[in-house]
């Protein structure tokens, strides 16, 4: 004769008592988060600061000290603080005399992996590009990398041609990338075989900011003067 086995079933108490666990725990996990986020921003925000700066440095030879301006339409470029910032913002290089040595810009495209950000310097006098740096990239390790770390790649920007023409509203030529090896202006951005995609990439980042941005920071360098 087979025995009827009884299955219990949570009592509705019982079922109050794991909902309100489960809240418990989910509240708690939730203020750590915050408390983490709140503890550790001062110093993410320093670090990336320090990191920003010294990137600066890197793209406009000769700087000792930086300072961010901001962009409004039509009324020029004004010295913030960080925590100002809502526009375009552009940073400017000093050496220890308080004598502009040129004006670092960020730009961005998308690359073969995704989104290339990257940093890159402007010589009033020379009406150059004098520096680039890489601020965030995804690009393969071996491959797409090789904008951050190829030489021949990197002489592409100590002096690349950013000159304007006559009326200071557009440049000459337009930066361009080109096919490995075939470079013959120095407005031209020498690509590299084997990262093809990534090295284009950054040419036409800085070709298109460039264009966009150089007749506007020139017709303003007063302004980063003072």
């Amino acid at each position: 004769m087979s025995k009827t086995k009884t299955i219990s079933r949570p009592t509705s108490a019982n079922s109050s008592k794991m909902l309100r666990a489960m809240v418990g725990i989910g509240v708690l996990c939730a203020l750590m988060i915050v408390l983490t986020y709140e503890g550790t921003l001062p110093r993410v925000t320093r670090l990336k600061a320090e990191a920003l700066e010294k990137a600066i440095s890197k793209v406009i030879p000769g700087t000792e000290k930086t300072k961010a301006f901001q962009y409004v339409e039509n009324n020029g470029f004004s010295a913030i603080g960080g925590s100002e910032a809502t526009g375009k913002i552009i940073y400017a290089g000093y050496d220890n005399n308080g004598k502009l040595t040129g004006v670092a810009i960020e730009a961005s495209g998308m690359g073969y992996a995704d989104v290339i950000r990257i940093l890159y310097g402007y010589d009033f006098a020379k009406q150059t590009v004098v520096g680039f740096y890489v601020l965030e990239s995804k690009e393969t390790p071996g491959l797409g990398d090789k904008i951050e770390k190829d030489e021949n790649f990197l002489a592409n920007f100590i002096a690349l041609d950013a000159s304007l023409n006559d009326d200071l509203n557009n440049l000459k030529n337009k930066i361009t990338p080109v096919k490995s090896g075939t470079k013959k202006n120095n407005w031209e951005v020498d690509c590299i075989t084997g990262a093809t995609i990534s090295s284009r990439t950054i040419g036409e980042i800085i070709g298109e900011s460039t264009e966009r941005w150089v007749p506007v920071i020139f017709k303003n360098k007063e302004a980063f003067k003072n």
